[in-house]
């Protein structure tokens, strides 16, 4: 049986059991003919024993009646819609829908679409000391939304607290039906996308004392679990990590960030700023909850680059939009210091950043322009098939003369290959490389 026929198989006796539950629930409630007193009667399928994604959650966390109710209702506006058109029936008495029953109006969605009440109507009706009870199922330290199974959402402060739509996660969604465990991605909704690399520590040309600095990263992503508990220094120490890196363009921050977490086996994601900030008051908080709350508990180590246009120096509140930017700063300086993970900050100006951070940083890296000895070894790097290279190319020379980046030296080098391909060549010669530099030269606003 393939993975998704198992979960399908799984889903099926579990939505026929949340229906016969659906069906008690509304009869109690309108005070029709019924042999059921309790829904919680209506035992749930034994489904331990199986194998499929969903059987596999409820057994990791002893899932319970009202668990299982959440995680089904949540998930069936994607599978089973029609199974909620129960609640799209009107109260009579008020000519419009029942106010008991919850839900919220999709864009393009017909159907019933679920909020938090829906599912404190289903399994407390009206029993008052029973809604209490239920309502800490979204509670956000609660494991439905502290492991990211369900999404609890409010459309505008000061609603009621179960008014709040509830959502099945993207992760769970596929994981539950097709089975699989996709990376997010980048989109609007998260705004920060998986970085890899080919490279390996051998391509990087550091100073010693960054790499040493990078060692002691790589060390507390290794032992931290020691160091917090098994030391039981996590009384005192929190269990994130936050590192500065600062240097010129090209000098190999994001290709390091990118390289510790292969190390390490984790992934690293690079937040994208530009879908970050926003103009409108509150929806920078947001975008970055978004990204913050999908990897608090993945283990990501978080990357931003330029990170100075988020991460500034705050201002003198001279004005409400002032007021509004240095509450995002505050806001972001609170989600960096709560994450349990690693967060890399990149910036060309170790001055631009916000003092406030920077006291917070475990590390500030400082990558520095490579000199003549780094620089050769860089272009030597590129260079692996010696036989591109024409008699006539002095790479000695070229990292004698040319103060360049690593980056700025991998574009030069681009450069180089196209003018031989274009001339048709099967050589690089020194002249194509040397264009190459000038040209890096120039966007730097630098000469010969």
């Amino acid at each position: 049986m393939t993975e998704a026929n198992a979960n399908a198989a799984t889903l099926g006796k579990e939505i026929a059991w949340f229906k016969e539950v659906l069906a008690a629930r509304c009869d109690i409630y309108f005070r029709r003919e019924t042999a059921i007193e309790d829904i919680h009667r209506i035992s749930p399928p034994d489904i331990f024993s199986e194998q499929s994604e969903y059987a596999r959650l409820v057994r990791d966390h002893d899932m319970g009646f009202d668990e299982r109710i959440v995680i089904i209702l949540a998930l069936l506006p994607h599978i089973q819609p029609h199974v909620l058109d129960t609640f799209l029936l009107n109260n009579q008495d008020t000519a419009r829908g029942f106010t008991e029953f919850g839900g919220w109006k999709g864009k393009g969605h017909s159907g019933f679409l679920p909020t938090c009440e829906t599912a404190v109507f289903i399994l407390a009706g009206e029993n008052l000391a029973k809604r209490f009870e239920v309502i800490r199922l979204f509670q956000t330290d609660h494991y439905l939304s502290r492991l990211q199974i369900i999404k609890i959402e409010h459309n505008a402060s000061g609603e009621p607290f179960l008014s709040a739509m509830l959502m099945m996660t993207a992760e769970y969604l596929n994981r539950l039906t097709t089975g699989a465990c996709d990376k997010p991605d980048y989109g609007i909704n998260f705004p920060a996308k998986l970085i890899t690399t080919t490279l390996n520590w051998n391509d990087l040309v550091l100073n010693p004392e960054v790499m040493d600095e990078i060692e002691n990263i790589n060390t507390w992503l290794q032992h931290s679990q020691k160091i917090l508990q098994q030391w039981n220094l996590g009384r005192n120490i929190k269990p994130g990590y936050r590192a500065l890196f600062y240097g010129p363009p090209g000098t190999g921050k994001t290709l390091t960030a990118t390289l510790i977490g292969s190390t390490v086996g984790i992934d690293v994601y690079r937040i994208d700023l530009s879908m970050v900030v926003s103009k409108y008051i509150g929806e920078t908080e947001k975008n970055l909850a978004n990204v913050f709350d999908q990897a608090v508990n993945k283990n990501w180590i978080l990357f931003f680059d330029e990170a100075d246009a988020l991460f500034g120096k705050r201002t003198q509140t001279s004005s409400s939009n002032d007021r509004y930017a240095n509450q995002e700063v505050s806001y972001l300086l609170q989600r960096v210091e709560d994450y349990p993970g690693v967060v890399i900050l990149a910036t060309n100006l170790k001055a631009n950043i916000d003092e406030a951070f920077a006291r917070r940083f475990q590390t500030a890296v400082h990558f520095a322009m490579p000199d003549a000895d780094q620089r050769l070894k860089l272009w030597q790097g590129m260079f692996v098939n010696n036989k591109l290279l024409s008699k006539d190319v002095d790479l000695v020379k070229l990292a004698e003369n040319y103060e360049l980046s690593g980056g700025a030296i991998t574009n030069a080098v681009r450069y180089g290959a196209i003018q031989a391909v274009r001339m048709k060549r099967n050589e690089i010669f020194q002249d194509d490389l040397i264009k190459g530099v000038i040209k890096e030269l120039l966007k730097e606003g630098r000469t010969l």
